[in-house]
Order: C-alpha cells, then sequence, then structure tokens
C-alpha cells in the first residue's frame, strides 16, 4: 500500500543526505547548534546524527502527522491507549507527585500508588533498623562479481526463500541430519533456515575459501594474523605437555606448560596460607585488575563455576572481584567490604601501560599503602600477569610474581593463559582450571578431525555466515538457559565482534558481503520477559539456544509437578519451536480468538535458531563451549576472507581519547586550547567542566 505523504517526505530527506558525509554537515555550526537540547542539567547533542534541519523539520511533521501529541495526552490521562488488552499504560502514574491527579475510569489512581509507596518506606525502615540488611552491516552485495561458491550459496537462499520453516521441519530425514553430536554435546539445527542442498553449498564454500588449510596453519603456528605479524596459537595454551606446537621452529608448549607450573606452585602457595601479606595474615580476596579480554572471558568462567558444587568446596572462604571500568565506581565496587591486609591485587597487562589499567592499579596501590601503612607491602599483596618485567619491578612486584604470556595470545582468547589461569586458580584451585583447559582442549581436537558434517565449530561457523552474509540477519542472540552463564553473552560480544567486526579482505579490499553480527542475550526466562516480544513478533533475529540436561543446583519441590529445572528447559525446548512455527491467523481463529485481536496474537515464525545441549555446566564442558565459540568465530573470519585476530578498531577512539585527557589536565589549570576539536565536541566539553 501506499505511505502517507509524511512518511514519503520523511523518506524523502533520507534520499537528499544519502550522498552527504556527516563530516560535511558537521560543518554548519548553525546546524549543530540546534541539535544541542539542555533539559535542566541534562544535555543532548544529536548533531552526529545524519540529519539536518530540513530533515528534522519533516520529522517533527511526520511526529504531528501520526498524532503522538495527542497519543502522549492520552496515557497521561489514564486512557485505555492498549487497546489489544483493554488497558491504560500508567507507569508515569508510579512517579507521580503525591498532589497529583492521573484517573483511570474517573478515579485518581495517585493516592493508591503513594499508599504502596508509605508501605514500602515502613517496611524497608524496620528491616533496616532491626536486621541491617548485609551488602551484599550486513552491506549485502558489492558491484564486483563473487566467487562461484559465493553465487551458490545465494542461489540456495533465492530457492528456500518462500518455504516456511513449517514445510522444512516436516522433513523428518532433514531434521535427523542436521542433529549432530560431539560426545555428550549435542547440537541441533533443524530450525535453521536450510536444507540438505543449502548444507552442501555452504560446506562447498568451506572449501572454496580454504577453511580447512587456513585451520591447519592456526593450529601449525603459521603467523595468519598477518596484520600484526604473528601466529594465533590460544590453542597451544591448553595443549597437552607432550603436545609439539612450533613458532619459529620452537616449540612454544614447554614454555606454556612452564609458566603452568609457576601459576600452580604459587596459587597453591597462596591458599594454603604459604604466602601470607604484609601484617602476616592470609589472602583470601583477590581483586583482579584487568579490561576487555584481560577481564571478561575470565570473569564468565568466574561466574559460571559460582555454584558448581565441586568449585563452590573449593571457593570455601575465598571472593575473587574484578576492576575493569576506570570509572572511580568501579574502584569502589570491587574495594568495598575487603580488608587489605587479607587482599591480593592481580594486575593484568602484557605491557604494563594500558591506561584504565594503570590508572585502575594504581588507585588500588595507592589504597593498600594508606591502609598497611607502608611502600613495602606491595611486594607481598600485588602480582602480575605481564611481559613487562621492568614495569613491574618499578611498580614494586616481586618479578617471582609475575607470570607471562605470548603475542600470539589475542586478548579475547586469554583467559586460557595467565590473565584466567591465576586468578581462577587462586579461587577455585588449579585442578579445577586444568578441568576447564581439558574441554578447551577436546573442543580442539575436534575441530581439528572432525569430517565437515559431524564438524559443530564449521557447522555453526557456516550458519553464521549463512545468516548474516546470505539472509542478510544482522543480530544474533545467544541465548543460555543457564543462570550460571550470566556473563557468557558478553565475552561473546567481545569476542565474536572484536573478531569480525571487518569491512576489508587479507588484501585490503572491500569485503563483498555483510561481515559479522551484532550480538546480545541474556540468560534462560530472563530474556523472555525483556527482548523475546521483538524476536517473535518484529524484527527477524537468529538465536543460538544453550540448555544444560542437569542442574548446578538442582530442586525439586513437593507437589510441584516438575523440578525448577525442568520447569526452565520447558522454556528451552518451546521457544525455538515458537520461533520457527509461529501461530497462525486460522489457528488463532480455530481457538476462538476474537477477531480484533487475530492480528495482534499472529506470529508469523520462520525465524531461525539452533540448539545446543551439554550434560552439566561445569569445568569441563564450559571449556568446550568457549572453544566451540571460539572457533566458531574463526571459520566466519576464514569464510569471509578477513582478518579475525587483530582489532584496529579499537584504536581511533583511544588516541582522541588520549587528545581529550590533554585537553582535561590543561583545563582544570585554566590553560586550555579547545580548538583542536570539532565545535560541537568542545562546546559538550565545556558544559562538562562547568561541574
Amino acid at each position: 500500500m501506499p505511505l502517507p505523504p509524511a512518511w514519503c517526505d520523511v523518506f524523502s530527506q533520507a534520499e537528499r543526505l544519502s550522498g552527504t558525509h556527516l563530516r560535511s554537515l558537521m560543518q554548519d555550526q548553525a546546524r549543530n547548534d540546534s541539535m544541542f537540547v539542555k533539559c535542566g542539567d541534562i544535555v543532548l547533542d544529536y548533531c552526529r546524527e545524519k540529519v539536518d534541519q530540513q530533515a528534522m523539520d519533516k520529522l517533527f511533521a511526520l511526529a504531528q502527522a501520526t498524532d503522538v501529541e495527542g497519543k502522549k495526552k492520552k496515557m497521561y490521562e489514564g486512557v485505555k491507549i492498549n487497546e489489544t488488552e483493554g488497558r491504560p499504560v500508567l507507569h508515569v502514574a508510579l512517579r507521580a507527585a503525591r498532589d497529583a491527579s492521573i484517573c483511570v475510569d474517573g478515579k485518581n489512581v495517585v493516592p493508591e500508588v503513594w499508599s504502596v509507596l508509605d508501605g514500602m518506606k515502613a517496611f524497608c525502615s524496620e528491616v533496616i533498623l532491626f536486621a541491617r540488611v548485609p551488602r551484599a552491516v550486513a552491506r549485502g552485495l558489492a558491484a564486483m562479481p563473487l566467487p562461484p561458491a559465493w553465487s551458490d550459496v545465494f542461489s540456495q537462499a533465492e530457492r528456500l526463500s518462500g518455504t516456511h520453516l513449517r514445510s522444512l521441519m516436516q522433513d523428518q530425514a532433514r531434521n535427523d541430519s542436521m542433529f549432530v553430536q560431539c560426545g555428550d554435546i549435542v547440537l541441533d539445527y533443524c530450525r535453521e533456515k536450510v536444507d540438505q542442498q543449502a548444507m552442501e553449498k555452504l560446506f562447498a564454500l568451506a572449501q572454496a575459501t580454504d577453511v580447512e588449510g587456513k585451520k591447519k596453519k592456526m593450529y601449525e603456528g603459521v603467523k595468519i594474523n598477518e596484520t600484526e605479524g604473528r601466529p594465533v596459537l590460544h590453542v597451544a595454551l591448553r595443549a597437552s605437555r607432550d603436545a609439539s606446537i612450533c613458532v619459529d621452529g620452537k616449540n612454544v608448549v614447554p614454555e606454556v606448560w612452564s609458566v603452568l607450573d609457576g601459576m600452580k606452585a604459587f596459587s597453591e602457595k597462596v591458599r594454603k596460607g604459604e604466602w601470607v601479606g604484609h601484617t602476616g595474615k592470609k589472602l583470601t580476596d583477590v581483586v583482579c585488575i584487568g579490561i576487555g579480554g584481560s577481564y571478561l572471558g575470565v570473569e564468565f568462567v568466574f561466574e559460571a563455576l559460582k555454584t558448581d558444587p565441586e568449585a563452590a568446596v573449593a571457593a570455601q572462604g575465598r571472593r575473587l572481584r574484578f576492576l575493569a571500568n576506570v570509572d572511580p565506581i568501579d574502584v569502589k565496587r570491587a574495594l568495598e567490604g575487603l580488608n587489605a591486609e587479607t587482599t591480593l591485587v592481580l594486575v593484568v597487562s602484557k605491557t604494563f601501560t594500558t591506561a584504565e589499567t594503570m590508572l585502575n592499579a594504581k588507585t588500588v596501590k595507592e589504597w593498600l599503602i594508606k591502609e598497611l601503612g607502608s611502600p613495602d607491602c606491595v611486594a607481598k599483596h600485588v602480582a602480575a600477569c605481564s611481559t613487562a618485567l621492568d614495569k613491574t619491578a618499578a611498580f614494586g612486584i616481586d618479578s617471582n610474581n609475575v607470570f607471562g604470556f605470548w603475542d600470539w595470545v589475542g586478548g579475547r582468547f586469554s583467559c586460557w593463559s595467565a590473565v584466567g589461569v591465576m586468578p581462577l586458580s587462586l579461587q577455585y584451585g588449579f585442578d579445577t582450571v586444568m578441568k576447564f583447559h581439558d574441554g578447551g582442549r577436546a573442543m580442539d581436537q575436534h575441530f581439528l578431525t572432525a569430517p565437515p558434517k559431524e564438524n559443530l565449530p564449521l557447522i555453526m561457523g557456516l550458519l553464521s555466515v549463512w545468516n548474516v552474509s546470505i539472509l542478510k540477519y544482522e543480530g544474533c542472540a545467544v541465548l543460555p538457559y543457564c543462570q550460571a552463564l550470566t556473563r557468557f553473552v558478553p565475552h561473546i560480544q567481545q569476542l565474536d565482534m572484536e573478531s569480525n567486526g571487518k569491512r576489508v579482505t587479507m588484501a585490503g579490499e572491500e569485503v563483498p558481503v555483510g561481515t559479522g553480527a551484532i550480538y546480545f542475550g541474556e540468560p534462560g526466562t530472563n530474556g523472555q520477559h525483556s527482548f523475546y516480544q521483538l524476536m517473535h513478533q518484529g524484527r527477524t533475529i537468529p538465536a543460538e539456544f544453550i540448555g544444560f540436561s542437569a542442574s548446578q543446583n538442582p530442586i525439586e519441590l513437593p507437589g510441584e509437578p516438575v523440578s525448577n529445572h525442568d520447569e526452565l528447559m520447558s522454556n528451552f525446548f518451546a521457544q525455538p519451536d515458537a520461533l520457527a512455527l509461529g501461530k497462525t491467523a486460522e489457528e488463532l481463529k480455530a481457538d476462538g480468538v476474537p477477531d480484533n485481536l487475530v492480528s495482534h496474537k499472529t506470529f508469523t515464525g520462520d525465524r531461525p535458531s539452533l540448539s545446543l545441549l551439554l550434560p552439566v555446566c561445569n569445568a569441563y564442558n564450559l571449556g568446550q563451549l568457549l572453544a566451540l565459540y571460539e572457533h566458531r568465530t574463526a571459520v566466519q573470519g576464514w569464510v569471509w576472507d578477513i582478518n579475525s585476530f587483530d582489532q584496529w578498531g579499537v584504536q581511533l577512539g583511544k588516541m582522541l581519547a588520549t587528545q581529550v585527557r590533554g585537553y582535561m589536565c590543561d583545563a582544570r589549570k585554566g590553560n586550555a586550547d579547545d580548538s583542536g576539536f570539532l565545535k560541537p565536541t568542545a562546546k559538550l566539553m565545556q558544559k562538562y567542566m562547568q561541574k
């Protein structure tokens, strides 16, 4: 159907601006000033949006044409604007002033809101008084012609475009072919928008892009990170002691195990109380200072093992905190409730120059000295994961307590190195961490040796390429039905988005297809009450469901029809089917749904997903899971012919931040020059400096 005029006007503005770069738009200072808007002390600066005043006028006209003002007033007046459920939408009433009047069906609801608030205030006051609560892009096809293997895959998408997943899943032979096992891990990808013929073309694409050859080069220590001239050998970090993996003709595995042996010895001395603090007390608390790859992967494993029965026993009486953000609030939270006498600080920085990490390290060092009364305490209370022995010595750290890693360890793969092994061994014991390594090594062998149709990382990597590059879906939801994996998705965000957020090939040419996806997710049923609405009835977002057959903490209440874990896993099995099959208007009418609600309750389905089922969330299976996702990430990069192992995209912002830091230093002294900045940036910084 044709669009209303106001919508057409907005689209015409987008067309008018399509050839204008933000560099040009931002040269118009009048435009920039018009987009610097205040609400009290809050500043909104939107001059970096791809709009000008004319486009904004059309957007405001669109708001007028769609009666945003009228709808807003209805919401504030208690009109039942949620028509499908016959309800008003009055979260504004929950924060209204006590003397406000907001009516529903002629009754002012504000007094009732304040009655509940008063009751909660009274209750909380009693609790505090008597109990004291403890602190607890896709860019699509480029102009250049695609190689035949890519064209073949695109032709499969065109062939399947009119076939719904309801139809595809009626083919049981197809479904069975997509039920794949690696030991005790099951991958079920029959709800992906593929059939056997499409998968054959994807395997052929892997062959044409030499995934197998690139994989072997990685395992052999070849310098496949060409832009930095380095090998990529996180697999060496979890290799068996008798393995041989060479870099420049030298077997690096003995050196890896030498560092592992040193960490085992140190962590056991600390845990047994043989290495004590400055005042002679046992070190029971660890603050791990690092950022990015020095933090996210380690925190994921730490959180995942918290409720593992075996790991929990090993961690009794110990605490592990992380300090990553340079925000001073993070310092306060990391140190809250800790006693400097019993605290060991672990500084994780390969070069010992990472700006955020070093500022945090200096801050915590000052805390230690202040609390313990002498700079001599540093040697007893600070260890490091670094290769810069001169800098760690200057910091005051005993050289025997510095544990190295190598330039062939990328940050987002480094939790297998000293970066992760040291803090996790201090918390859970070295033997637990080695079980994590054992799982990673098992997946390494599977990836190296399993045939394509049984190779989990290869299949998952190819399906991601299919969804991102061929079907042009820009998102990927990673959905672990296990609360222990609460920090898994943030780590996968870095792992995949930093690895594959690239626009040029290894040869420096534009990639002819879209690369990289936007990763997000939440554990278990939490996500269902958050963003699943959009996944079911809004945008199509491929999903990856992760579940476990057994819980770390099994509970079964008398009289309940199922256990708590079965209740959780009922959703794990139901949601992929709901996404794939949906619910038709005909089915809704047959169920007696009123005609005026049929369209609102219709689910189109045809939304792809895959499911991973593991036995239980323990150290070994966590190792397998993480290594699976690491190799899945590499497969995508090899197919796209990009370098998944550098990260130049993080550098520009850091360079600009250095300039801003210099300006702030001068501004605090009263002699700053902001002429080197964009005028909108200078204006916003000036506002910030007024505090």
